[in-house]
Formats: structure tokens, C-alpha cells, sequence
């Protein structure tokens, strides 16, 4: 699913403003009256924006924010309330939410959450997707390739690495050329980035 502004909360007048808004802004949006509904409908392949209330029947909103994280949910999180207090909005950041809003809500400030969100979501799919290839192009390796990259990371030159796997230093660089290749890494420390599934930089 594309990108998304998922707004769960039980005042319909609430839902029908905000899906009006945000639609006026350009962003898709599904509304839900309950927590319950919306795990429910939940599928681990949507991504976007999460606008929870707190107080709402049934399961609260940071009760719903907690059960998504145990279910491995990774959509980003903003909170609302008519009701803000410093204990609840600690908590509410505690699990990672990108913003934590009082009704009335400020819309600029809603705009900027929701972006701010889709940035993020967007940066974690990437890094998903890298990580990914890694582990594919891991696979790939042979076990004395695999063996020479995991001395490599550790710090290990060519020639102490040698004496570890009882082979020539000649050998070590040719197994460390091929799995550099394999992984498409270019240097060591794209290597060790790459291996810790952080996004190169370079």
C-alpha cells in the first residue's frame, strides 16, 4: 500500500475534519473509530502515517501504540489529545512517537509530523531493503569467504588473518577481493558499514 495517514480515533466529527484536511494537502488517509478496528484491518506491508488518539473506548491510544511495536509494526506514530500532561506525552516518546499534538490541533505543525513521519518511514524501508540485499548477497559467499569477511570486519590485517586460517596472505587477498565484489563493497569500512546494515553514505 502507498503511503498513508491511518487516523484512529472515536470522535467521527474528529476523523471527518482531519481525513478533510490532510485530503486537502494531498495525502491519502483511512479513518477508524477504535483501536480494535484498526487491528483488525492491519497488514504488515502498509506504510505511512499513524494519528492515534489517546482517549478512546476500549483500548487507549497508547495501549494500541504498545501493541503495534509487539507486533513489529514500524509506521510512525503521532499522537493527540484534549487531554496533554507531561506523563503521558513521556510515555507516548518512550515508544518512539514522532510528535505528540493537543487538540486544538495546529494544522502546520500536524503537516510537519506527517512528513516527518513519511521521511522516516521511508529511511527505514530503505535500510530494510539494503539490509535485504545484503543478507542475499551474503548467501553467496563461500564459508572461506565468509570466514576471511569476518576477520576482516573484526579489524584483522591479511597477514594475521593468514596465520588464523593457516593459508598464504595471497590467498587471503584473493578471497577478500571476490568477497568484497560479492557484497559490493569498495573499501573496508563500506564493508563494516554494510555488514551492520547501515545505509553508505558515500
Amino acid at each position: 500500500m502507498e503511503n498513508t495517514v491511518f487516523i484512529i480515533d472515536d470522535d467521527a466529527s474528529v476523523r471527518d475534519a482531519l481525513g478533510l484536511m490532510l485530503g486537502l494537502h494531498g495525502f491519502r488517509c483511512a479513518v477508524f473509530a477504535d483501536a480494535a478496528s484498526f487491528l483488525a484491518a492491519w497488514r504488515a506491508d502498509w506504510h505511512g502515517c499513524l494519528i492515534i488518539d489517546i482517549r478512546m473506548k476500549g483500548m487507549d491510544g497508547l495501549s494500541l501504540q504498545r501493541e503495534l511495536q509487539t507486533r513489529g509494526c514500524a509506521i510512525p506514530v503521532v499522537i493527540i489529545t484534549g487531554h496533554g500532561d507531561i506523563g503521558t506525552a513521556r510515555e507516548a516518546f518512550r515508544a518512539a512517537a514522532i510528535d505528540f499534538l493537543e487538540k486544538p490541533l495546529d494544522e502546520a505543525r500536524l503537516i510537519q509530523a506527517i512528513n516527518e513521519a513519511y521521511g522516516r518511514q521511508t529511511a527505514t524501508l530503505r535500510s530494510q531493503l539494503q539490509q535485504d540485499g545484503f543478507v542475499r548477497r551474503l548467501a553467496e559467499l563461500t564459508p572461506r569467504e565468509r570466514e576471511v569477511m569476518e576477520l576482516v570486519i573484526a579489524g584483522r590485517h591479511n597477514r594475521e588473518i593468514a596465520d588464523l586460517l593457516g593459508i598464504s596472505a595471497r590467498t587471503v587477498e584473493v578471497h577478500k577481493a571476490r568477497m568484497m565484489a560479492k557484497l559490493g563493497a569498495t573499501s573496508v569500512p563500506q564493508l563494516v558499514r554494510i555488514s551492520l546494515g547501515v545505509a553508505d553514505g558515500a
